[in-house]
């Protein structure tokens, strides 16, 4: 039995967001290379680029949430991109005229992110207007394959632009990737909401905060991401070291194996839709935490056996169990949750994720200098077996469907 044809503004939608997320990723892979070609960057001068690209998403995530439950979703997405497509317009100007500086580039960094916030919070939001609920686990399916392929492709295709044809040509191929998302954004038809009676916007996002905290579905979903991301950074922030000095790997080879998760993803998203066909949904969610603990076992297997091999895989699994997560999790948030509140609900997890990432490096790179990486890739076994714990512990697992959608 074949699948009906999602609808023309969701195949909007999806060109759209291949679009943006490759914009992003080549923006990100080229601007430190610039930093450290251009103006001689040092660590600290990457760390502060790195934090300027975060922190949007811990400022404007909540608010514009907020908005994208109060005016048409396609007009906050546009005018994110619209900010993406001048902030990089604005770095190739100071590139071309030698303006540039670390503080301009953290602050371009800056307003591009912002964009990037107002996408990530917009997309989620307006599938279920666009397709029919039985079809999100599909579409959602499509988008998170778009990312995994921008994801893969767009650090590579950033650093190989900066080495061959300069660092403006990187910058010039992403601002044409931004403003060809606004296009197919523009050809997107949303429907029409009911007007709702106007409250006071703190007492709003705390509507929906509420609502995450007390819905027995929601709670262990964003406990969960909570404990991945925390795990995922101590990984993250050992793993490098770790790989040239245990593993003996040069840097091809690690960045051979760091790809490897761009490929799990790509996998897992077009496994996806067939596991939720396969198997009970609940089932379905609890499988991508179950695999982020295999994939953590099998990293800390190269402890005793020592092999890049090894390590590619454990990537992989990281790449192809978390994205079956994030596809089956985000399904289950866009049915239970009132289409009145996609947008502040869809904003908190985006937020708490976030701020699980910067406490999941610092606690890594506490561990990993007192007591080294070894130490690491254990501490992140042993929070990748609590997330597994909590969505197991909780209601999810019983789910043979998609709960009824929510009023």
């Amino acid at each position: 039995m074949t699948n009906p044809p999602l609808p023309r503004s969701f195949a909007a939608l999806t060109a759209a967001n291949l679009a943006a997320q490759s914009a992003e990723q080549l923006s990100l892979a080229a601007m430190p290379l610039v930093a450290v070609l251009l103006l001689d960057a040092g660590p600290g001068d990457i760390g502060l680029l790195a934090a300027f690209q975060t922190l949007p998403f811990l400022l404007f995530s909540l608010p514009l949430g907020w908005m994208a439950d109060r005016q048409p979703r396609r007009r906050l997405m546009v005018a994110g991109e619209a900010l993406r497509a001048l902030s990089l317009l604005a770095l190739l100007g100071c590139l071309l005229l030698n303006w540039l500086t670390i503080e301009g580039l953290a602050l371009l960094g800056f307003l591009g992110a912002a964009g990037t916030v107002a996408f990530s919070v917009g997309a989620p939001a307006l599938v279920p207007a666009l397709v029919s609920r039985d079809a999100l686990a599909r579409a959602n399916g499509r988008l998170e394959l778009a990312r995994s392929a921008a994801f893969t492709a767009g650090p590579a295709l950033g650093g190989a632009l900066v080495a061959w044809a300069g660092a403006s040509s990187a910058f010039v191929l992403a601002a044409v990737l931004s403003i060809a998302a606004m296009a197919w954004l523009m050809l997107l038809v949303e429907p029409a909401r009911p007007a709702r009676a106007p409250r006071h916007p703190l007492r709003e996002v705390q509507d929906g905060a509420l609502f995450v905290w007390r819905d027995a579905m929601l709670r262990p979903i964003l406990l969960t991401a909570v404990a991945w991301n925390i795990s995922w950074f101590v990984l993250q922030a050992a793993y490098v070291p770790y790989a040239v000095r245990v593993l003996g790997l040069g840097a091809d080879l690690v960045g051979g194996t760091l790809g490897a998760f761009g490929a799990g993803m790509g996998v897992g998203a077009l496994l996806a839709p067939r596991i939720v066909r396969a198997m009970p949904f609940g089932r379905a969610i609890q499988l991508g935490p179950l695999v982020s603990v295999l994939a953590a076992a099998t990293m800390v297997a190269t402890l005793f056996i020592p092999s890049g091999v090894l390590a590619g895989l454990a990537f992989f699994l990281f790449g192809a169990g978390p994205m079956v997560w994030t596809i089956t999790s985000t399904t289950l948030r866009q049915s239970v949750t009132p289409g009145a509140m996609l947008g502040r609900v869809g904003a908190l997890f985006l937020t708490v994720n976030t701020g699980a990432r910067p406490v999941g490096a610092a606690l890594g790179g506490l561990v990993g200098a007192h007591w080294g990486e070894a130490a690491c890739l254990w501490l992140a076994l042993a929070g990748f077996a609590v997330q597994a714990l909590l969505i197991f512990g909780s209601r999810i697992g019983g789910l043979q469907r998609l709960p009824e959608a929510a009023g």
